[in-house]
């Protein structure tokens, strides 16, 4: 059995060096190539502004995270949730950054993401590797894959984790699919002009 978990994560601001802390966690998981339906997902009280720039991508405010929990109320079930999986990640430098970071946060023997999934896949590697030269940022790939029905006014790290789930499967799997469905459809009509001839 093949377990992935497509992750994204919202955050305040763009480096955790800076203070910057994770305000949203989506994870979705993929067993055999097929979306499964188990979801983890969670919004995160930082207990600091948000920079504009932030919220203009992602639309979460202060005032909306407030109430919610911080990372040590569900470490362990988003620890869990990701154990053993090969993790596919957009920029993946980015999100494990600051994930680790609020692990370190915790203190005590928190393991790290590295240590806690079996592998990471970076897409974003994976991109420029295939399409060297061109624009792989997640929406450029939306795009060029021409992944649809998802609404993208905003960024939320549970939508995105879905989409990139969609263009994780159009990038390692969808070309092949599509030739030998293409491949298949050239037999038959083959086939059929044979048999029109006799």
């Amino acid at each position: 059995m093949s377990r992935q978990v497509v992750l994204d994560t919202e955050t305040t601001g763009i480096d955790f060096k800076s203070g910057h802390r994770v305000i949203e966690i989506g994870c979705i998981e993929i067993i055999n190539r097929k979306f499964t339906g188990s979801e983890f997902q969670t919004y995160l009280n930082p207990d600091r502004e948000i920079e504009e720039g932030a919220i203009k991508v992602h639309g979460l405010t202060l005032d909306f995270l407030k109430d919610k929990p911080r990372f040590h109320n569900v470490a362990d079930d988003f620890l869990k949730f990701i154990r053993d999986s090969e993790l596919i990640i957009h920029n993946a430098e980015f999100d494990v950054g600051f994930l680790n970071n609020e692990l370190k946060i915790l203190g005590g023997e928190c393991s790290l993401i590295e240590e806690v999934a079996k592998k990471i896949t970076d897409t974003l590697q994976m991109a420029r590797e295939k399409h060297p030269g061109q624009r792989n940022s997640l929406d450029a790939l939306v795009q060029r894959y021409e992944v649809s029905g998802y609404d993208r006014e905003h960024h939320g790290a549970l939508l995105d984790s879905k989409i990139l789930g969609d263009v994780y499967l159009a990038m390692t799997g969808g070309q092949s699919d599509l030739l030998f469905e293409k491949s298949s459809f050239n037999t038959l009509k083959e086939k059929d002009q044979e048999i029109k001839k006799n």
